[in-house]
């Protein structure tokens, strides 16, 4: 595992544990050159899963877009790494015990389901990308449902 600090590829691992009912591993790692400690996940990837887009055209699923939308959402915001993972992990096995395709629009409808509990902040972040507001009364809209 490279070290994220200097990219010095010899890392010892300090700590093992399973989390997320056995879905993850994480580890603790530590550089063997500048001492850097980090934190690595573990899990099984889902690539037999395929999304179909609004214009019907089809991708393999991808946990880093995902995470990248949830991140942005969560920006500036108080929230727990691991908290985030789980979400994701909860989300991921739900959707491929259930289907081999799925929309994005369930997987948008999903996320602000989980978001709406988690941050209001976040929540509306993600709906006015989500569901393209276009002005401030498309907010207002929203927020009074």
């Amino acid at each position: 595992m490279k070290c994220p600090k200097c990219q010095n590829l010899e890392t010892k691992v300090i700590d093992s544990r399973v989390i997320d009912d056995w879905q993850t591993i994480r580890r603790r790692r530590e550089c063997e050159f500048c001492n850097n400690r980090f934190t690595t996940f573990e899990r099984r990837e889902f690539t037999d899963l395929t999304v179909v887009k609004k214009d019907g055209k089809k991708e393999l699923y991808d946990r880093q877009k995902i995470k990248r939308a949830l991140m942005l959402s969560l920006a500036k915001r108080e929230y727990d790494s691991e908290k985030i993972e789980e979400i994701l992990n909860n989300l991921e096995s739900q959707w491929t015990s259930e289907w081999d395709e799925i929309s994005s629009q369930k997987i948008g409808d999903d996320i602000l389901g989980v978001l709406k509990g988690l941050d209001p902040v976040a929540y509306i972040r993600f709906a006015s990308v989500y569901k393209s507001f276009d002005n401030l009364e498309d907010f207002r809209k929203f927020i009074e449902k």
